[in-house]
């Protein structure tokens, strides 16, 4: 079977919370959310702890809690630009509360934030959902992890 391509990734990696920083080393970071690219990009990803998960999610989906990763798409063509916010914490819990490694998690919304960021979406359980749920589980079976909707 044939490789996809491996498009240009221009990444920033910013750690507000450093508590996952030996985990997330840059090359590891930049090969999670390559898998995901469908075009060149510019993307900065943000590790931050609570307060700032929650003040952003707050301001900009009207939640008022963290989530594990907030998505800011500002262009997709012809180059995806866009910040990938993911709250440590919340992300720690996830993983634990799921019984999977923090890695495995942290790959899985690294490549879920970069799906987002080009455009797809699941808000409705309809015929998107499913495929970006399914290209989500091909990313990650190349990238080596299991299926997280499995």
């Amino acid at each position: 079977m044939a490789r996809p391509p491996l498009f240009e990734l221009r990444l920033s990696l910013q750690f507000a919370d450093p508590s996952h920083r030996d985990l997330l080393p840059r090359h590891k970071v930049a090969r999670w959310i390559r898998a995901g690219l469908e075009a060149p990009a510019a993307i900065t990803v943000r590790i931050v702890g609570e307060d700032e998960g929650r003040t952003l999610n707050r301001e900009y989906r009207h939640k008022d809690y963290a989530t594990n990763v907030l998505t800011f798409d500002y262009v997709q063509e012809p180059e995806i630009e866009a910040d990938l916010v993911l709250c440590a914490p919340v992300v720690e819990r996830e993983a634990k509360q799921q019984k999977i490694a923090l890695a495995a998690h942290y790959a899985h919304l690294l490549v879920h934030g970069t799906l987002h960021a080009q455009g797809y979406d699941h808000e409705d359980d309809g015929p998107e959902a499913a495929a970006m749920e399914a290209r989500e589980a091909a990313v990650l079976a190349a990238l080596g992890f299991d299926d997280p909707y499995a």
